[in-house]
């Protein structure tokens, strides 16, 4: 059946303070046209044209991550995008891989709070290859306790090698646990131990029928494709998909607002460089009221956005009591979400001494409007690297996903840039004066022993 909403054209401008390490939105004057529609079962469809060369990313993205966790199955989410490899009832575990690979092509998953996404990238010929593989795990999945106790283990052994042994994850972990006392976003992704160890079959399974839907799910394919070419391919196979009635309703319970500063403090002999982090709660693009998120992303950018920003100069060029400093914002979130701020000593100076250096920076921000050349220097970085990451065809189908599958729409994205330019720099000092209180943050101090705080 034809799509049951015509395909809506925008200018392509994807998101909003996805990661520290990569630019926040790719702004729309150059980039292509993009175009979105919905099949009669519910999936979205969203098509990123890039005709340079001959090949495709193909994404799926359901709206379900570790914050959709039910209590006291933590870490289900993650552990269920790992079973998803595990065979269906078409295809014998390993099979869908292995025809990746045979093409040539490239595949992974991953999980966050708010999403679950699985992708490929291949060449345009095989799209409809992927859609039909993808399509059948969407609703075909076979699991016994035979391919599930092991992959248990497994995800226990990622959490031990990535968190468990390594100071620095566990700091962070602890810090965001206080953060959030309330909301699930203070529940590690992958899960905790103990609760890890208790997952089965059953949760799976159940957990799997509640999010792994159509209505549930958003289909991006950014590549040397068309839009009628990607809403056939999908009719054909993810169109056979019966609608299972309406998108799950993710009910989370609402994070109190904070009275207190908190510090949490780990010390370990195998910490070679010691360091201050701080998080605060701060609304997300989708949470917030109009215009706060493009005021926190110029924030970020002003105050920790390279060795140009506020803190690398105030406390490594200038005072020398750094050797690196930085802020970013992680706006692509459903719910109020965190503001980093972090700085690295140097030689000789204690993590007090630095966290009260930053607690200067910020008394500054808060109470003296942003030079005009800095505010327009961090507005056009923001919207110029935006223009560069273009280049990446899976950047702008990771990013535009990210997006929609936390709460904002076609129209939210395309007009990104157009909010950013509108910061002002009063709008600056209004969110660092009401949203980087020290009573809204948790401070994390991460030394090889204790004297290191104020020794």
């Amino acid at each position: 059946m034809p799509a049951d909403v015509a395909p809506v054209s925008t200018p392509l401008a994807p998101p909003l303070g996805l990661r520290p390490d990569a630019p926040s939105n790719p702004a729309p004057e150059t980039g292509p046209e993009i175009q979105s529609g919905r099949l009669d079962n519910g999936l979205e469809v969203v098509v990123i044209p890039d005709h340079r060369a001959p090949v495709v990313t193909h994404m799926v993205w359901y709206r379900n991550g570790s914050a959709d966790d039910p209590a006291g199955k933590s870490g289900i989410a993650h552990f269920l995008e790992h079973l998803m490899f595990k065979g269906t009832t078409k295809h014998p575990q390993g099979q869908f891989s292995d025809i990746v690979a045979e093409l040539g092509g490239q595949e992974n998953a991953f999980t966050s709070n708010d999403y679950t996404a699985y992708f490929q990238r291949v060449s345009k010929e095989h799209l409809g290859t992927l859609m039909a593989f993808e399509a059948d795990r969407m609703t075909n999945l076979v699991l016994s306790d035979d391919v599930v106790v092991p992959e248990r283990d497994v995800v226990l052994e990622e959490r031990r090698m990535r968190t468990d042994t390594d100071p620095s994850a566990q700091l962070q972990e602890a810090v965001q646990a206080a953060l959030f006392t309330h909301h699930p976003y203070g529940t590690p992704i992958i899960g905790w131990n103990h609760e890890i160890e208790g997952l089965d079959r059953t949760d799976a399974l159940n957990y799997y029928r509640r999010f792994y839907t159509p209505e549930n799910a958003i289909l991006i394919v950014a590549g040397d494709v068309t839009y009628p070419e990607v809403e056939e391919l999908a009719r054909k196979t993810y169109g056979e998909i019966p609608a299972s009635g309406a998108a799950p309703v993710r009910v989370r319970t609402r994070e109190p607002e904070s009275r207190a500063h908190r510090l949490v403090t780990l010390a370990d002999p195998k910490v070679e460089q010691p360091s201050v982090q701080r998080l605060y709660v701060v609304p997300s693009y989708a949470s917030g009221k109009a215009g706060e998120g493009a005021a926190l992303e110029v924030l970020a950018h002003h105050l920790g956005g390279g060795s140009t920003s506020l803190l690398y100069k105030t406390l490594v060029l200038d005072r020398g009591i750094a050797v690196a400093a930085g802020a970013y914002y992680m706006g692509t979130a459903l719910d109020d979400t965190r503001f980093y701020v972090w700085a690295v000593p140097a030689p000789d100076v204690t993590l007090e001494a630095l966290d009260k250096a930053i607690d200067d920076v910020l008394d500054v921000l808060a109470t003296k409007d942003v030079a005009v050349d800095d505010l327009e220097r961090a507005k056009t970085r923001l919207i110029a690297d935006a223009v560069y990451a273009q280049d990446s065809q899976a950047s702008l189908a990771r990013w535009y996903g990210a997006s929609l599958a936390t709460g904002l729409t076609v129209a939210d994205i395309a007009r990104w840039p157009e909010d950013i330019e509108a910061v002002t720099a009063a709008a600056v000092r209004q969110a660092a004066a009401h949203w980087l209180t020290k009573r809204r943050c948790v401070t994390g101090f991460l030394m090889h022993d204790a004297e290191q705080a104020a020794a």
